[in-house]
């Protein structure tokens, strides 16, 4: 399977998805004018890696968005809930969140995007 890659853009996150090194990295701001249609590529390959992917490897996801509007947290929502799904169905993944642990405002908004996730997950301090 090949890797897919999207540049940053002004309004859109660098995306990094490694399947050779089972990694996916998402890091930048988010509020593309359509989320929905920069997102749906990642979703496609989502779905398509985890279909392939066998249970004896570990995947390890790095979230580290420093805003994201309200498409995109949609948009969020379901890639979480995809990597949630691959989880309960025995895939082997951990989720790191990367934040300023001293802004109040974007570790709230990373507990609340993982609250409700079983898989391992951490908030971790972003090192600019």
């Amino acid at each position: 399977m090949k890797g897919f890659m999207i540049e940053s853009s002004k309004s859109t996150p660098e995306v990094t998805f490694d399947p050779d090194n089972h990694f996916i990295y998402i890091k930048g701001q988010s509020y593309p004018e359509n989320a929905y249609k920069f997102y749906e590529p990642l979703f496609q390959w989502v779905d398509h890696y985890f279909e392939e992917l066998k249970n004896e490897f570990n995947v390890t996801i790095n979230f580290e968005l420093s805003y994201i509007n309200t498409s995109s947290s949609k948009c969020l929502m379901m890639l979480l809930d995809k990597f949630e799904e691959a989880h309960c169905a025995g895939k082997s993944l951990t989720l790191n969140w990367y934040c300023d642990l001293e802004n109040e405002s974007e570790v709230e908004c990373a507990e609340e995007f993982l609250e409700d996730l079983t898989l391992p997950k951490y908030i971790l301090q972003r090192v600019d």
